[in-house]
């Protein structure tokens, strides 16, 4: 017989804080596509989307990962594009609701339960890799930042949707507890994200979405923007977009 070792307190405590997360979004998870830049359900709203991200992924079909997909509406949007969709999420019930989403509509995707920041992708890499209002909720965001980087092939993009916001989904019910302690809590600046992201990459842009009413289903008074990264090396080739223009243009502070 031999010993095992005993399970580190900080494996304890990240799998608790796991849990709380994933029962969080669970509990939020039939409500959460009434917000209106969530379900997408106003024509406005979606054509919205589907217009930016037009801009920002190639013309494809790519292979896109959605980390923090939630209940897929932008995965939707882009499988209906021509884009092989894989979802990663940490609560089982948002997976579900995912899947149910593209059984409806008739379309293929893959979406797996689990942590955003590590996706259990194994060795896969992708032509693009979507993050909407995800960082904010992250103990180790720039960790997340450098897989979801190294899971780029060369020439591949990094969209990442955040800003300066109070906490999603239950706006009822607190966030875990200790979120307050978490590195970004709250959203991170345009400015701060794209210090940290400028490194990995080969050339960043940023674009203010919040003065784009449409994509929100109304007006908001907070930073929201979109940072899109291409990894090196930089090409110009057909479906490629404007990656060899991607410079530096931070905003925010």
């Amino acid at each position: 017989m031999t010993d095992e070792p005993f399970p580190r307190a900080a494996d304890n405590e990240r799998a608790l804080n796991e849990r709380a997360v994933a029962e969080y979004w669970d509990a939020a998870a039939d409500a959460f596509d009434d917000e209106p830049d969530h379900g997408l359900r106003a024509r406005r709203t979606r054509q919205a989307w589907e217009r930016r991200l037009r801009s920002w992924v190639p013309d494809g079909p790519c292979d896109v990962l959605d980390v923090g997909c939630g209940t897929a509406s932008m995965s939707l949007l882009l499988a209906g594009a021509g884009h092989r969709v894989t979802g990663v999420d940490l609560a089982p019930r948002m997976v579900g609701q995912a899947r149910a989403k593209f059984q409806d509509a008739g379309l293929e995707g893959v979406f797996l339960v689990g942590d955003a920041a590590a996706p259990p992708i194994g060795d896969r890499l992708f032509d693009v890799v979507l993050c909407r209002h995800l960082v904010w909720t992250l103990p180790e965001p720039e960790a997340a930042l450098r897989r979801w980087v190294g899971r780029l092939r060369p020439g591949g993009r990094l969209v990442m949707v955040e800003g300066r916001w109070r906490e999603a989904g239950q706006s009822a019910v607190p966030y875990v507890a200790g979120a307050d302690a978490l590195p970004w809590h709250g959203g991170v600046t345009a400015r701060r994200l794209t210090a940290a992201v400028s490194p990995l990459v080969a050339g960043v842009r940023v674009e203010r979405l919040d003065g784009e009413a449409d994509l929100w289903g109304g007006p908001v008074s907070d930073e929201r923007y979109a940072l899109i990264a291409v990894t090196g090396p930089v090409t110009d080739e057909p479906g490629d977009g404007a990656a060899g223009a991607l410079d530096d243009h931070p905003v925010g502070s």
